[in-house]
């Protein structure tokens, strides 16, 4: 009970779910009915960001057609994503550049891997292919870094949008039920 009146909050632990990754299957030329429906459907409960899986599969053109269909498609269906938010005019212009980065390039398009590669003397994580090494850490061959950049940069914003969410959704909770603000 002391931890939950405000005197030591950080001794209770969050277990919210603050961001969604909703990896996007890059096989067909969009979103698919079931991606619409289950993102409309949590949009409104916890930030979305959206990630095209298995960025390998697809040439750098398709990448970008892809990502902009994707983009297209969410708009088209009312679906909100995790927007990150601009930089402050009086951050330095290597992170306002950083900003802009990130926010273009919204959908994520990424690979994973769990092996170990050795590339000139180098262990990476990769995948190893007859024709080269696709890494996962590389900016040329997916956003991986952006990614994570992106995440480490907006840690501090998701409890916040959480709580303005929390918010909203009691708020339309109390008018589904006829029931004013404070009449409880």
């Amino acid at each position: 009970m002391h931890d939950e009146s405000g005197l030591n909050r950080r001794h209770i632990v969050d277990n919210r779910v603050h961001c969604c990754f909703y990896f996007i299957s890059p096989f067909g030329h969009g979103l698919k009915p079931l991606d619409v429906e289950f993102m409309k459907a949590i949009h409104s409960k916890v930030n979305i960001v959206p990630v095209i899986a298995k960025a390998d599969t697809l040439t750098l053109r398709e990448r970008d057609r892809l990502k902009r269909r994707v983009l297209d498609e969410i708009s088209e269906h009312g679906i909100r994503i995790y927007q990150l938010p601009d930089a402050d005019s009086d951050e330095d212009e290597e992170f306002k550049e950083q900003t802009r980065v990130l926010k273009a390039s919204i959908p994520f398009a990424v690979i994973g891997s769990n092996q170990l590669i050795e590339v000139k003397g180098k262990k990476i994580r990769g995948r190893l292919y007859p024709w080269g090494v696709v890494e996962v850490e590389n900016p040329e061959h997916n956003d991986f870094l952006k990614l994570r950049t992106m995440l480490r940069n907006s840690l501090s914003d998701f409890p916040l949008l959480q709580l303005r969410r929390m918010q909203q959704m009691i708020t339309q909770m109390q008018a589904k039920m006829k029931m004013k603000p404070g009449d409880d």
